[in-house]
């Protein structure tokens, strides 16, 4: 991650992002509620004032100008920001940063609530063209649980709409999420809801601990093997068409990549290969995720 500027920490982006730099536009999250994620509880959301964002973009060496070839624009719900401010926001990063050739963000169902296909399209075209969504389930009753805010069809529609404009979206779910209780259901409606979709980007994440332990307790935690056998039930399921699968971030048991359709049956057969290897390995298998990072 580029560091220009001093940051209002702690800041998260995404793996993809690791080389971009970080222009915090927002802090915090504008929802805040869900109860599997503590990533930004300690912030209170606030919304940064334009002057401030152009005085530290202008505190940029001009030497190193040209070393920024992407930006990700945090904190949690970036594209919250007020239309008419993020507009002249993208026009002084293409202005100020020669190479610039992607703008990226956070998208929540708040955000996209905020925005037109109208205003969506202003923005592609001052090279925001990445959006980060993340549907967490496709299942409702794993959605209410989880505080998301947002049915898992009104995001569908959201998302539809960021398709229509030109915006490539890059949407997560989280493996665990719905516990014993649902995980049939949470992986069937998630496949489901990706398919119809097909988002370019799609990466399974797995729930882990970190200020959320009241989430935790409200649910029947999966082991190691169940999650497994839940990733299994998500790629056996998926049918979209040019997605980009993704299961490689730090909380998750198993790294599976490729694309859909090509790649689905290769897929699917490196997650049975991990759930065999999986069940020789007893005390592994049927033990809980304890170990977890406090952060992700």
């Amino acid at each position: 991650m580029l560091r220009f500027f001093e940051y209002d920490e702690p800041v998260f982006r995404p793996p993809a992002e690791a080389d971009s730099l970080i222009v915090q536009a927002t802090i915090g999250c504008s929802h805040n509620l869900c109860g599997f994620c503590g990533m930004y509880r300690t912030k209170r959301f606030r919304i940064r004032p334009p002057a401030e964002l152009l005085a530290e973009i202008a505190s940029v060496p001009l030497w190193r100008r040209e070393s920024v070839q992407r930006i990700f624009i945090g904190d949690g719900d970036g594209l919250i920001y007020p239309q008419g401010d993020l507009v002249m926001l993208l026009d002084v990063l293409a202005a100020t940063f020669p190479k610039l050739a992607r703008v990226a963000a956070y998208a929540s169902p708040n955000s996209l609530n905020t925005k037109s296909g109208v205003e969506l399209q202003q923005l592609r075209e001052r090279k925001l063209r990445l959006l980060y969504f993340g549907l967490e389930s496709g299942d409702e009753e794993t959605l209410r649980s989880a505080r998301k805010g947002f049915t898992a069809e009104a995001m569908l529609d959201q998302c539809r709409m960021a398709h229509q404009a030109g915006m490539k979206l890059s949407v997560t779910a989280i493996l665990g999420l719905a516990g014993k209780a649902r995980t049939a259901e949470h992986a069937g409606a998630t496949a489901e809801w990706i398919s119809l979709l097909s988002p370019r980007y799609f990466s399974l994440l797995t729930l882990m601990r970190g200020g959320n332990d009241d989430y935790l307790h409200s649910i029947r935690a999966l082991t190691n093997g169940e999650i497994l056998e839940e990733a299994l039930n998500v790629v056996k399921s998926l049918n979209p068409r040019g997605t980009i699968l993704r299961s490689d971030h730090v909380s998750n048991l198993l790294h599976l990549s490729g694309t859909y359709p090509k790649d689905r049956r290769a897929i699917i057969l490196q997650a049975e290969a991990a759930l065999e290897e999986g069940r020789r390995h007893s005390n592994w298998f049927h033990r809980v995720p304890d170990e977890l990072p406090e952060w992700y």
